[in-house]
């Protein structure tokens, strides 16, 4: 289907171009920062009992793909969701979907990610600075929906600190194993007081290039061919974007606006003739004010409005459209010190109008409304112990009207959902180098209108999704337990998590197959359903940095990694479906002068831990290498950097990829790239 540019890529396109050379600094030593964590942690703590990641400078620049799901699928204990180079999401200790919070500076960006895993994140990460990942629950601020973690992307487009005179960054990158053709770039500029924010980008890809067949041996027929060999059909895709956004700063706080855009394209690999294209424009206000005199010393305001829709094209013409628009706005008021305590009170509303058109429509047209409040208090017990303690109650209501389709029979009423959320935390300092950090929470998350009234087939995923209109909050109490030590050669730390649900809502396979009426059919497609089960996720996370040393050859750094979930259905004793499997990473990394290197192996075995009716994957370990050269020109920064993927060329397949039969990962994958600041 021929790429049609949107009007809005039309005006900023050029200035992608024209910006090309402009990104935050890339220096050297960028490994070395310890920024702080700003999700979750209201209250500017240095440690936070939470495990968290940040992702900034040279390491996003190097891991970052076209999507956000594979951009942190080398981080501990998060893994893709993929559904080819178009789409995945990050999945977070085993927990996908409506459990992963994805936030744009702060607040939920509406889209339909989290309703199927062929609908991508309307973000291209090369517009993102910042990235932070907190694993566990986090709903206590962000709701339900975090019940499983955070993934927080910082792009400044509202600027939160003054700018003086004028500054800019700049991307290009070419290659791959789908022949990206990417440009970006932004340029800031201010007076001190006000300060204006201008980004554009554009990607383009080609089908991806694979090892051998796309599909496994036992999904092959007969007819497929050498046309299913080396390629991953129908996985081309382009990504446009850009915003303007400006704000006015004080010595004391800032208030801005922005507005964003985003355009794409992209093919369905679980379809030969299925298309996605998607647009999404979103508004955000954001402004806080500090050092105030009464009960509160700081308020922080931020808000957005966000219009989305897609439409999935199957043979050239419109199957189904599914929009989505609505708002969020939270506050957060931090209140002066009450004795021992320092804390933050808030509260939180958002409306969502998601719609379904078509006559493959498989959800009916939904508002949900949600409001909430919370408190988060932070305990300085002594010198070596810090507690935190806090609470949240949200009110959700789930409208549905089926406009007298019958297939939607079950959504006739509305549904209210009342949740609670209780966390503690505590970090303990045994020795300079040796700290112990836990968590403890409750966490209740409504149903979502998907998991309440989805009846249909979904054609993009080749799947039949039936919802469950009587199914009750999700309910779980969650635990951490993570040693941290930091001697100056070594720095890292070593978990274990564990999180028990009376009733977890999976879409899980029933084993039957249903054609497009619902009725079953040898020759139809899998039936998936909603349903609430007694769950168990547990698992192991560790990660080291070992400083080797330095002589005239350079510096020398090891990192090491590892992850493994267990996620068990109690009710039937059953592995619950699309968990990945143990993994081990391993990046030797070098710098001299200008120069810096990393080697990566990266180990996942197979995982035969999965339902009956799910298919298993086969271990793989594949090798990865990164060259970068920093040099300057005039007043302006520059990175020139070689990365490469998969250099054995090893057939991948994500056990947490509902499409792993079908769409394996790139296969051998070289791409260059320049990025540049002034």
């Amino acid at each position: 289907m021929p790429a049609r540019s949107h009007p809005l890529q039309r005006r900023l396109n050029p200035l992608a171009a024209a910006l090309l050379f402009a990104a935050p600094v890339f220096a050297a030593d960028a490994l070395e920062l310890q920024p702080q964590v700003i999700t979750g942690n209201p209250l500017g703590s240095q440690t936070l009992a939470s495990p968290s990641t940040v992702l900034s400078g040279d390491e996003l620049t190097f891991q970052q793909k076209g999507s956000l799901g594979e951009t942190l699928n080398k981080q501990p204990g998060v893994s893709s969701s993929y559904f080819g180079p178009g789409a995945s999401r990050p999945i977070i200790r085993g927990q996908d979907g409506d459990r992963i919070r994805i936030l744009r500076n702060g607040v939920g960006a509406l889209d339909a990610s989290s309703l199927s895993y062929d609908h991508a994140v309307p973000l291209d990460p090369v517009n993102v600075e910042r990235i932070e990942i907190v694993r566990g629950p986090a709903a206590l601020l962000y709701g339900g929906s975090a019940i499983g973690g955070v993934v927080n992307t910082f792009d400044n487009r509202i600027p939160t600190e003054a700018i003086d005179g004028i500054h800019g960054a700049g991307e290009l990158r070419y290659g791959g194993a789908d022949t990206t053709r990417s440009s970006a770039g932004k340029l800031e500029a201010g007076n001190g007081e006000f300060a204006l924010h201008l980004d554009a980008s554009a990607r383009e890809f080609n089908d991806l290039k694979i090892p051998g067949y796309a599909k496994t041996a036992r999904e092959r027929t007969d007819d497929d061919g050498d046309s299913k060999k080396h390629r991953l059909a129908n996985s081309d895709g382009r990504q446009d974007g850009g915003a303007v956004g400006g704000s006015y700063t004080w010595d004391d706080g800032y208030a801005g606006l922005s507005y964003s855009n985003y355009d794409s394209n992209y093919g369905s690999p679980a379809e030969d003739d299925v298309r996605i294209r998607m647009q999404q424009e979103h508004y955000a206000f954001a402004s806080e004010m500090r050092n105030l005199d009464g009960p509160f010393s700081s308020i922080k305001l931020d808000a957005g409005y966000t219009d989305y829709q897609h439409r999935e094209i199957e043979g050239g013409e419109v199957g189904t459209t599914f929009k989505n628009k609505g708002y969020e706005a939270r506050i957060e008021a931090r209140h002066q010190p009450l004795g021992p305590f320092n804390g933050v009170i808030g509260a939180q509303v958002s409306r969502n109008e998601f719609s379904a058109l078509g006559e493959e429509a498989f959800v009916p047209q939904t508002d949900t409304d949600a409001g909430a409040l919370f408190i988060l208090e932070e305990l300085r017990a002594t010198d070596r112990l810090l507690f935190t303690l806090g609470g949240r109650l949200e009110h959700t209501t789930v409208d549905p009207d089926a406009k007298g389709n019958e297939r939607f029979a079950n959504a006739e009423r509305s549904s209210s959902f009342t949740a609670g959320s209780l966390s503690s935390g505590a970090v303990y300092t045994l020795t300079p180098i040796w700290s112990v950090a836990a968590t403890l929470g409750y966490t209740e998350r409504a149903p979502t209108f998907y998991e309440l009234y989805a009846n249909g087939a979904h054609v993009a995923t080749g799947t039949y999704e039936v919802g469950d209109a009587g199914l009750s909050k999700e309910k779980a109490v969650s635990s951490d337990l993570a040693l941290r030590f930091d001697n100056g050669t070594h720095k890292g730390s070593f978990g274990v998590f564990y999180s028990h649900f009376s009733n977890y809502i999976g879409l899980l396979g029933t084993g039957r197959t249903l054609n497009d009426e619902g009725e079953e059919d040898a020759n139809g497609i899998p039936e998936y359903t909603y349903s609430g089960v007694r769950a168990r996720f547990s698992g192991i996370e560790a990660q080291d940095r070992w400083t080797l040393g330095e002589n005239a050859y350079g510096k020398f750094a090891l990192e090491l990694s590892g992850d493994y979930t267990r996620a068990k259905n109690l009710d039937t004793g059953e592995d619950l479906p699309r968990i990945a499997p143990l993994r081990l990473n391993s990046g030797l990394l070098w710098e001299l002068d200008k120069w810096q290197a990393r080697i990566d192996v990266e180990h996942a075995s197979s995982q035969h831990r999965v339902p009956a009716n799910e298919s298993s994957t086969d271990g793989y370990t594949t090798l990865g290498a990164n060259l970068g050269y920093h040099f300057d020109v005039g007043q302006s920064k520059w990175l020139a950097f070689v990365n490469a993927e998969n250099l054995t060329n090893q057939t991948v397949r994500y056990a947490s990829s509902i499409l792993r039969d079908i769409a394996p990962a790139e296969g051998r994958s070289i791409q260059v790239g320049l990025r540049t600041t002034f």
